[in-house]
């Protein structure tokens, strides 16, 4: 990787759809994510832009050099009647972490998350992501007590809500 090429945001295609799993995914096996009960058995983790086409949601990648390096989203929290989104599959690889991307990550899907008139954005997470938890913290998320909605990720002990 050449030190002056430069990290590229951009919306999810479907051309992205095979990288982008092999991404996610090694991500979440890296950090030992349960296979069951998180993102890791999501089925729209194998078609990422099929999954963000409606018209609350949006997903963006991070790539260097014509190459995915992780992404995030936003998108309306699964089975919740009240006006919220989740910030959701937000993974980055070991080059791609710790600096910056994360942060104009979240920028970029809470302006969106805005955008789309929600009222507030949730996370939920792993207990050992300790650098994504204090990401979140540093961008205005608190620790709940119970998880929203009903996403399926049964796994996933950790939660956080942000007023948009």
């Amino acid at each position: 990787m050449e030190e002056n090429s430069k990290w590229i945001i951009r919306k999810v295609t479907n051309i992205d759809n095979k990288e982008l799993y092999d991404v996610l995914s090694s991500v979440m096996i890296e950090f030992g994510v349960p296979k069951k009960g998180t993102a890791l058995s999501d089925p729209e983790l194998k078609k990422m832009s099929n999954a963000y086409q409606n018209l609350r949601s949006v997903y963006y990648l991070i790539l260097k050099d014509n190459k995915i390096f992780g992404g995030a989203g936003i998108s309306k929290l699964k089975n919740s009647k009240e006006n919220i989104c989740e910030l959701q599959k937000m993974y980055f690889l070991k080059q791609a972490r710790g600096i910056g991307l994360g942060k104009k990550m979240i920028k970029i899907c809470l302006s969106e998350a805005i955008n789309f008139s929600y009222e507030k954005c949730y996370i939920e997470t792993m207990n050992n992501m300790n650098s994504a938890q204090n990401l979140y913290l540093s961008q205005g998320f608190k620790y709940i007590n119970q998880p929203l909605g009903n996403t399926g990720h049964t796994s996933c002990p950790v939660w956080m809500l942000k007023e948009l």
